[in-house]
């Protein structure tokens, strides 16, 4: 039997279809004029040749087409000019500042001064300074100045002489970050003081002593544009019209056919133009209906047995990719693993055979500990040397954390990072061999509530040295070696301690390898345990993860030394207890600069003061706030007044999770894709 239609006849047919669809479209109706003048001016954005925006519309105004009814109503500062060779610039209050960003959602402007523009601040001292206070202009989120003082001599060895920038001859420019009268009240007498919005994280680089005011003042700051409070501007846009004046205080829609007050839509073109709308669509869809029927018809038999071929077809393939998948994954781990082990064979500790590991820990006769990864054993050595060997849990992973830990710790060498003696690998079978820790972790010694012999038994200065030699540790990690590592678990189980409380870091199970250069990691899932991991694990909205992830955690884990207790607590009450970091904050606050830990001694009390000042400079929310390890080492060695108070951030308190957390282990975590926290 012949097909219904034939393959030409099928063309024919769409083809006839095709052609009804566009006469009924040519037919519509359709009014056809030439639009307003002030639309067609007012709609066309402001052009410079180094634009920073297509969107440089309402409030603002100038150039070629933008005139003085495009802008803003009554508001004598949104006036754009296109200077130096195409570089768009605004005059607010009678100073001039070049424009690098606008958001017309937020209304948000970001400008800097133009006669800072070229980095010379020693040549300014005529300048005025920037104010908002009778424009519609207004400094957008918290409010940061520095304040140059031209004419400011301050006396040799003062601690504000940091807050100097250098010129020629000997000569220098002394500048304030925040209240500049009560900073440099009765320092010095300025001939000119000129003060000048920041943004905040550039405030925090000055304070902290890595910032040069002369880059600050050319990144700028932000503005709001404070104007059109009714949304006028938004409505008008959104009918289809440009925002302008009627040449004076009142707002005008300027629209294809002519200005209105508000909107391009009164209630009559609205019903009009839905009502048209309605017959526009209802016709459409009737073609493109008849002819989609009249295709699948033609089609339909032809294809359906074709393509309950191809699915099926599909399906079979697919079930025996999947099969082969989950037969071959042991495989390709193993092979992956051997792979690796070859390729660094030059470099690599000594591999050990399961049968040598049964003999050297006597057939795991002296355990030292127990966690999610497995079981440690204390072991001797033929030579006679005592190590430790931490026995991977069969049940965990598959063989990727072994591989992480092997390849990280393996690059490194310093007396603050574990040494790796050996490791063994046999299907199912992982072994690492450590040098021997006597004194234990650190957990062994700070939680008073656990154990009796806390660090209140220590001296300060035995804690300080533990504390700085975390930080060398770190330090070597993130800048000493040929690649950055991110260790990404810092916490007191995974520091250990030698005979003369000399600490290392261990456990690099969830480390990261990167190039020095690369300042942001990609990491699926979450790393780390509770207590310690930084906000930007849990949510990137507070910045990429980064070697200051690492920064955080050292943080959390000095003030949890200081205070001798866990950062998050899974037992008790959770309205009872305080966040720890918080106690410390609201302590500072009061004026009672951590009195339960002071000493008789005046040199320890500059110590703990010192410490604890460090120690919330690491934990600010914004990595970018947070210095580096070296600058932590710094602070650590220099003198007190070196260091300056850190802001009070947002602090990051996780709630209790509802499943008891205390006992995680980082590999419980490393095969967990997210954790899910109640509150």
């Amino acid at each position: 039997m012949k097909p219904m239609f034939h393959h030409s006849s099928s063309i024919l047919l769409f083809s006839y279809s095709v052609t009804l669809l566009i006469i009924s479209i040519i037919n519509i109706p359709t009014g056809l004029c030439e639009d307003d003048k002030q639309y067609t001016n007012c709609n066309t954005a402001f052009t410079c040749a180094k634009n920073i925006s297509s969107n440089l519309k309402y409030p603002f105004w100038g150039g070629v087409n933008r005139l003085e009814y495009c802008g803003g109503v009554d508001d004598p500062n949104t006036k754009l000019t296109c200077e130096d060779g195409g570089v768009p610039k605004i005059t607010i209050s009678n100073i001039k500042y070049i424009i690098h960003d606008w958001d017309n959602t937020t209304q948000k402007l970001n400008v800097s001064r133009d006669d800072y523009s070229s980095g010379d601040v020693c040549e300014n001292d005529d300048s005025k300074s920037s104010t908002f206070n009778n424009t519609q202009f207004q400094q957008f989120g918290g409010v940061f100045n520095v304040t140059l003082l031209y004419g400011c001599d301050l006396p040799t060895g003062n601690p504000a002489n940091r807050f100097r920038y250098n010129c020629s001859d000997s000569k220098y420019v002394v500048y304030a970050v925040g209240n500049y009268p009560v900073m440099y009240s009765g320092l010095c007498t300025p001939s000119v003081t000129v003060t000048i919005p920041i943004l905040e994280t550039q405030a925090v680089q000055l304070m902290s002593g890595n910032g040069i005011v002369s880059n600050v003042l050319k990144d700028g700051f932000d503005l709001r544009w404070t104007g059109n409070d009714g949304g006028q501007c938004q409505r008008c846009v959104s009918s289809g019209g440009a925002c302008g004046n009627d040449g004076g205080t009142e707002f005008r829609c300027f629209c294809k056919d002519g200005p209105r007050e508000t909107s391009c839509l009164s209630d009559s073109d609205k019903v009009s133009s839905s009502s048209s709308n309605t017959r526009i669509i209802i016709g459409a869809v009737t073609v493109i209906a008849v002819t989609v029927f009249v295709i699948i018809i033609i089609i339909s038999k032809r294809g359906r047995r074709r393509q309950q071929l191809s699915i099926f077809r599909q399906q079979q393939q697919s079930r025996i990719i999947q099969l082969n998948t989950i037969k071959k994954r042991t495989e390709l781990v193993d092979d992956n693993v051997e792979i690796f082990m070859r390729s660094y064979n030059l470099s690599m500790p000594r591999r050990y055979s399961y049968t040598e590991v049964k003999k050297i820990t006597n057939s795991y006769q002296d355990k030292l500990g127990q966690g999610g990864y497995g079981v440690v054993y204390k072991a001797s050595l033929p030579d006679g040397r005592q190590v430790a060997v931490k026995v991977i849990n069969e049940s965990k992973g598959n063989g990727e954390e072994f591989i992480n830990e092997v390849a990280s710790i393996s690059r490194t060498s310093h007396m603050n990072i574990v040494s790796l003696v050996g490791f063994s690998y046999e299907v199912n079978k992982r072994a690492l061999i450590y040098e021997f820790m006597p004194k234990g972790s650190l957990d062994n010694f700070i939680y008073k509530k656990e154990f009796p012999n806390a660090i209140c038994d220590f001296d300060w200065n035995t804690l300080f040295q533990i504390a700085i030699g975390i930080a060398r540790g770190l330090d070597y990690l993130h800048h000493g070696c040929s690649s950055r590592i991110l260790h990404l678990d810092i916490k007191p189980q995974n520091i250990l301690l030698d005979g003369d409380f000399c600490p290392k870091i261990s456990d690099f199970g969830l480390a990261k390898i990167c190039q020095r250069k690369d300042s942001i990691v990609s990491m699926l899932g979450t790393r780390g345990t509770i207590g310690y991991m930084v906000p930007e694990v849990f949510s990137r909205a507070f910045g990429g993860v980064s070697y200051k992830s690492d920064v955080y955690s050292y943080g959390m884990l000095i003030i949890e030394m200081i205070g001798g207790r866990k950062n998050y607590d899974t037992g008790g009450s959770c309205t009872s207890e305080m966040y720890f970091p918080d106690w410390i904050y609201k302590d500072l606050e009061q004026g009672n600069t951590l009195l339960n830990f002071l000493t008789n001694s005046e040199e320890e009390n500059d110590m703990v003061r010192k410490i604890t000042l460090v120690s919330l400079w690491c934990i600010q929310t914004n990595p970018s706030h947070r210095p580096p390890m070296n600058k932590v080492i710094e602070m650590l060695l220099g003198p007190l007044s070196s260091v300056s108070y850190p802001p009070k951030p947002v602090l990051f308190s996780p709630e209790r999770p509802a499943l008891q957390v205390s006992d995680m282990s980082s590999s419980d975590l490393y095969e967990t894709n997210s954790i899910t926290v109640s509150k």
